[in-house]
């Protein structure tokens, strides 16, 4: 059997078990959030004020940070009786052994969280990472994005994981905008609220908790929250419009949670440096009343900047609570945020019933994730099985589908394997998997490979050597881990791409984030131009599929680059 038909019968295999394995949970979490519950009630009543206020807080986990910092999370968990850790950076099987450990000095099961937007390889080494939200934005095929959104909670469930804080429900209409960008699934609202359901129902329905980011919309905006408080200057129509309606198309579907982001809104509030997160205006009036949302309301990180520039030392927590979060994330001062809550409940700044219902939603969507029965994480086998050959086939797939030709036609793209053939990968430092296997096509050819800083004499030299080529095939690729909307390339390595693109029938392939097209001006006159908006092996092996024509282009662009090139085109072959 081809292997390739064993990779897809795995696949099939496996979300066919994940799907079986949530029909025992036949009520939603919505409802088991709001619903009553012997366990829930058991444990609340077992808890005193402290210990309930503690339930809401979140504390930062790492396991790449050695054993003095991991000692000090865990006397925070005995001290504190927190109700929950986010992982960050580390190893799946250090984050399991860990996890283990800290669950025993737990009065009540913690439940762990981590940012997964593209899965677990967004924090850990020796683990999957599936195709960023702008990759998927591209995707035609809603079908693949469920299936990723089910083996990411695979993925987070065997490694002890209860939350993803995921999808990003942003639409990024904004191409300089520092935070969210190549997180979004575009700037067509519509498109960004299919995609952003697909994913979550797929995690959901598999039985993980979703949380979606970053209400009531972090798009259009040029500040990044970690280090200042952005300011969304837009009337209440814009917003309910455009940056709410992927909000309310998820509510409407039954997403779990809602992240609030860090940005002031006068047209929603009008006080003056109060972020989003500690409005009670926004979190209660609009999400909860208005939109009816009546699942978990989480805060962005509370250590950020966007909130303690103007409220330090756990002042921002206490703002948040009584706005109506009722998950609190990695507070810069969980203790002194937690005495000053206690202090605001004991004086009655918020009802005995929101209180008792925050905590009991907390312990709820525990008991929803199984924590009222928590079982050990083995760790053995435990990297094998978040490298399972079926995400690999699956992250294949969905990067064939989200290849987007924007120029060209099937005639430049296929050129004469015989003639002499340039195959140019710009921006590495060594040769590309792109150039490995596009050579297997055209035997014919020679290997060059430019980095982002190649000096003047380099590239003369390049120029003249190609003039003794018939044609070429150029790989723009950004290397970094995060990719922005600029390639860091010099100005006279960006000349060299628009000096390539002139020559007759051209093939371009760019492995970075699409907006960044806008920034080499000539690319738009080539043959033939292809936009596979990530670096990723993945990503070249399908360009080189399309290129040869193993299979068509059925992407489209999830955003407008220029004028040139705008939102949902693509070229039909």
């Amino acid at each position: 059997m081809q292997p390739k038909k064993i990779f897809t019968i795995i696949l099939l295999l496996t979300i066919s078990f994940l799907a079986k394995n949530t029909l025992a949970q036949k009520t939603s979490l919505i409802n088991t959030l709001n619903g009553q519950n012997n366990w829930v009630d058991s444990v609340y009543e077992k808890l005193n004020r402290k210990q309930r206020v503690a339930q809401l807080f979140f504390i930062r986990a790492h396991t790449n940070r050695g054993k003095a910092y991991e000692d000090s999370v865990g006397k925070v968990i005995e001290h504190e009786h927190v109700g929950g850790l986010v992982f960050f950076q580390g190893g799946p099987v250090r984050q399991a052994n860990l996890t283990n450990i800290y669950q025993k000095q737990s009065r009540v099961p913690l439940m762990i969280a981590m940012d997964g937007e593209w899965g677990l390889g967004m924090r850990l080494d020796s683990t999957v990472s599936y195709p960023y939200q702008m990759t998927l934005g591209a995707i035609q095929d809603n079908n693949l994005i469920y299936k990723m959104g089910q083996m990411v909670a695979y993925d987070f469930k065997r490694l002890g994981v209860q939350i993803n804080f995921g999808p990003v429900f942003d639409v990024n209409n904004n191409p300089d905008n520092p935070v969210i960008n190549y997180r979004s699934f575009g700037d067509n609202k519509y498109n960004v609220a299919r995609k952003g359901i697909a994913y979550f129902t797929g995690m959901q329905d598999a039985g993980l908790i979703t949380i979606a980011k970053h209400f009531p919309g972090h798009g259009d905006t040029n500040v990044d929250s970690h280090f200042d408080l952005p300011q969304l200057s837009f009337s209440r129509e814009r917003l309910d419009s455009l940056e709410e309606y992927p909000f309310r198309e998820a509510i409407n579907a039954g997403i779990g949670g809602v992240m609030i982001a860090h940005m002031n809104i006068p047209a929603l509030d009008t006080t003056k440096n109060l972020a989003s997160t500690l409005s009670r205006p926004i979190v209660t009036g609009v999400l909860k009343d208005s939109l009816r949302f009546r699942g978990l309301v989480a805060s962005d990180a509370m250590e950020m900047k966007g909130v303690t520039k103007y409220f330090p030392n756990g002042e921002a927590d206490l703002h948040a609570f009584l706005a109506g979060n009722d998950l609190i994330e990695l507070s810069e001062n969980s203790k002194n945020a937690e005495k000053l809550i206690r202090k605001a409940v004991r004086k009655g700044k918020i009802s005995k019933e929101e209180f008792e219902a925050k905590v009991k939603k907390m312990l709820a969507a525990k008991y929803w994730a199984g924590l009222n029965n928590y079982k050990e994480i083995s760790p053995a086998n435990l990297v094998q099985d978040l490298n399972r050959p079926a995400a690999a086939e699956l992250i294949q797939q969905l990067s064939d589908a989200a290849v987007t030709m924007i120029k060209g036609d099937s005639r430049v793209l296929r050129q004469d394997p015989m003639k002499r053939t340039a195959i140019i990968s710009i921006g590495v430092t060594g040769q590309t998997t792109f150039q490995r296997e596009l050579f297997k096509w055209y035997p014919n050819s020679n290997l060059f490979v430019v980095g982002k800083n190649t000096p003047v004499p380099e590239l003369n030299n390049i120029l003249a050597a190609l003039k003794q080529y018939d044609q070429v095939f150029v790989g723009i690729h950004d290397t970094r881990l995060r990719p922005a909307s600029k390639l860091d390339y010099s100005s006279d390595v960006k000349l060299l791409i628009a000096d390539l693109a002139a020559r007759p029938n051209s093939v371009i392939s760019v492995f970075a984030n699409p907006y960044s097209i806008a920034g080499l001006p000539g690319i738009e006159k080539s043959g033939a131009l292809l936009a596979c908006y990530q670096k990723d092996d993945a990503l070249q092996r399908s360009a080189v599929k399309v290129i040869t024509g193993q299979q068509k282009p059925i992407g489209k662009l999830p955003v407008s680059i220029n004028m040139y090139f705008t939102t949902g085109m693509s070229v039909a072959l």
